[in-house]
């Protein structure tokens, strides 16, 4: 492998102690020529010593490996603050899955399941052009910043709340929200198990979630995010009841909605086709939103990649509701919140250790990091 590297080339480190994964990846990696394999590494220990001395803008990294495993990875990445983006590659299995959302939880920022390996079974080129197509667009997405800040509004002040004055549909109402919906993608559980955490057992009002994952990824999601947190949080199931102090996660493959049954409001959830190349879809949840609660909402965009949300979004600003988006700073892709601000929809735009707060105060609460956890 040559030395010279493009000046644009996004550089990639791989470690996974199997020899075939590696090559897999690599011959995947190499069909786009704006990426640069700059190593690999069979274990934990050396993957770090690479990630010290290439400086990779990303790490595909596996969890099961010998010396050292990719959750010490993580942990020293975390504790020597080295500057690299992570994506795990991991199995598409229940163990494999918990040890996904375990890795986001410590700071891996995305992660891309595993094909089969067995050349039995699967032809090795299909195998590559799988791994491509899902993994090449996940390491983009932490290299599409663009001149936002010089586009932005006037009005919204990045990293900070927007002065009333910005939002008079907002700060005119004095009724509060009876529902917080929140949509979030890439760097969504890492957020998620920051922020929920920290709200009230007595949070006043259901909160709704789309999290983009597959199945299984969501269920194990809500059982963390439940064990962690003082509110309950449940993954959703048609026909449940909303209720204060509790969070609803739309389950992988299925959009959730609410609806009207009687004089309750009830979750819903269906396979009608993706939006925005997602099931779940924010822009779904959010129009069944604006439709059944008007102005008697909290909308709140959160890291992600891509445009999911900004239309259901658009919608609830339209019907009166409050939307709260999350700054570029502190998103590991500024996709999803960056349309939202640049339509001016926003009545603030946070950063995540703020964002927290600022619900809470939307519905009346205090926020405290100092009450137990259940």
């Amino acid at each position: 492998m040559s030395s010279f590297l493009k000046p644009s080339s996004i550089r990639v480190l791989i470690a996974d102690d199997s020899i075939v994964v590696r090559r897999a990846v690599s011959d995947a990696l190499k069909t786009d020529e704006s990426i640069e394999v700059v190593g690999t590494a069979v274990n934990g220990e050396i993957a770090l010593a690479m990630v010290k001395e290439l400086k990779p803008d990303v790490l595909i990294l596996d969890i099961e490996m010998p010396v050292c495993n990719g959750f010490e990875v993580l942990e020293a990445i975390r504790s020597k603050r080295l500057i690299v983006r992570v994506i795990m590659f991991s199995t598409l299995t229940e163990r494999g899955a918990m040890q996904t959302i375990k890795a986001l939880s410590l700071g891996a920022n995305d992660y891309v399941s595993k094909p089969s390996t067995d050349s039995r079974n699967t032809n090795y080129l299909d195998q590559v052009q799988a791994i491509a197509q899902e993994l090449i667009p996940k390491i983009k997405q932490f290299h599409k910043r663009s001149s936002i800040s010089s586009s932005i509004p006037k009005r919204i002040k990045i990293s900070r709340p927007v002065p009333a004055k910005a939002a008079p549909a907002y700060t005119s109402r004095s009724e509060k929200p009876h529902i917080v919906s929140i949509g979030i993608s890439t760097g969504g559980p890492e957020a998620l198990s920051q922020m929920l955490p920290n709200l009230s057992s007595a949070f006043p009002v259901p909160i709704v979630i789309v999290q983009h994952m597959p199945p299984l990824f969501t269920k194990l999601l809500a059982k963390r995010l439940d064990t962690i947190s003082k509110i309950d949080v449940f993954e959703a199931e048609e026909g449940m009841s909303l209720k204060a102090g509790a969070a609803y996660l739309a389950p992988g493959d299925f959009h959730l909605v609410v609806k009207k049954k009687g004089a309750d409001i009830v979750l819903s959830v269906n396979k009608n086709p993706p939006e925005n190349s997602c099931r779940p879809s924010a822009d779904v949840l959010f129009r069944s939103i604006a439709e059944v609660y008007g102005s008697r909402a909290l909308g709140v965009i959160m890291t992600g990649m891509g445009k999911d949300g900004l239309q259901g979004l658009r919608l609830m600003r339209q019907r009166g509701a409050a939307i709260f988006a999350q700054d570029e700073a502190s998103s590991v892709v500024w996709g999803m919140p960056s349309g939202v601000v640049h339509e001016g929809l926003a009545d603030k735009v946070l950063p995540l250790n703020q964002l927290g707060e600022s619900i809470s105060q939307s519905v009346g609460m205090k926020y405290s990091i100092k009450e137990p956890s259940k």
